[in-house]
């Protein structure tokens, strides 16, 4: 269980990068072809064709505050009798009036306030995660900071995949990453920790308005003995709150399957943010299933302090 902190008011939040412009620069980019909805502020909606030959719809991230216009919304687009996959920003329980089945429950994402000095930044970094980088920036480490190599081969991406194979995840591909790099140019930022000249540790960073998303890390294990992933870390916060970016969204919190980087990422003094899970939205059917929705409903409910 979570101690909930004091909740921060962001008036008005950044977006999180899947609702953003750069992001649908960088999947048109990529071949595919975003929808926006212009009644739901022009909320991001990705498509799919599934090998059966239907398509499915997604809309990831955004803040479903309006959820009795959104098959309204669907329906001016085109996607009015389409399976919709919904995971919303915020918890949003009254999606089951409107028959949206709940799938998934809400999980937790790290958000990091970058609108404060580099001393109150570094006072609100946990004790432990501040001596690894008191270690670290004395260890010599040197640190670099570029946009990310236009290059499917770099050494990052390589340790990424392998990552991914070996705890059984999927993260984005390749492609897209180099898309964003492309659409979005100085936008996507490599910062790496060098022992010498061998790398030790890298974090890729994707800014967009006013945020910024903690994209891909990895870590060797001469990194890990010399904590550069804290060092690199703090280096990028220094750099973001310089450029006036005011959140980084660190991304999933998964204390069950992976304590330790859940740990790291809540080490940096950032806030726990409850997303509203995953439903399924077919509106054709929409009375239907409403009934049998509204039975998971506290599900889906924001969790209490």
């Amino acid at each position: 269980m979570f101690d909930c902190p004091s909740p921060t008011t962001l008036v008005p939040p950044p977006q999180a990068l899947a609702q953003t412009s750069e992001f649908r620069g960088a999947l048109s980019l990529n071949g595919q072809s975003p929808v926006l909805l212009p009644d739901l502020n022009n909320t991001l909606v990705t498509t799919r064709r599934m090998s059966a030959g239907f398509q499915v719809a997604m809309i990831n991230r955004a803040p479903l505050d309006h959820p009795d216009q959104l098959i309204e919304a669907l329906r001016t687009v085109g996607l009015g009798r389409t399976p919709v996959i919904l995971s919303p920003e915020h918890p949003s329980p009254e999606l089951a009036g409107i028959g949206a089945l709940p799938l998934v429950t809400p999980a937790f994402v790290a958000l990091l306030d970058l609108k404060q000095t580099a001393g109150s930044q570094r006072e609100a970094l946990h004790q432990k995660w501040r001596n690894r980088l008191n270690r670290a920036q004395g260890r010599g480490l040197r640190v670099s900071r570029q946009n990310m190599p236009l290059d499917p081969n770099h050494w990052l991406f390589a340790a990424d995949q392998a990552q991914q194979r070996k705890r059984g995840y999927r993260s984005w591909p390749v492609a897209l990453t180099l898309a964003y790099a492309k659409a979005n140019k100085g936008q996507a930022k490599l910062f790496q920790a060098f022992e010498g000249t061998t790398a030790v540790a890298a974090i890729l960073i994707l800014r967009h308005g006013r945020g910024a998303t903690y994209h891909i890390s990895h870590t060797t294990q001469t990194g890990k003995a010399l904590s550069a992933h804290n060092l690199l870390m703090w280096e990028v916060m220094l750099w973001l709150a310089r450029k006036g970016c005011e959140q980084l969204d660190l991304g999933l919190i998964n204390t069950e399957e992976a304590p330790g980087l859940a740990r790291f990422k809540l080490g940096t003094g950032a806030r726990l943010s409850q997303l509203g899970g995953t439903w399924l939205l077919w509106p054709p059917l929409g009375r239907l299933f409403s009934p049998l929705a509204r039975w998971d409903r506290k599900l889906m409910s924001a969790m209490k302090c």
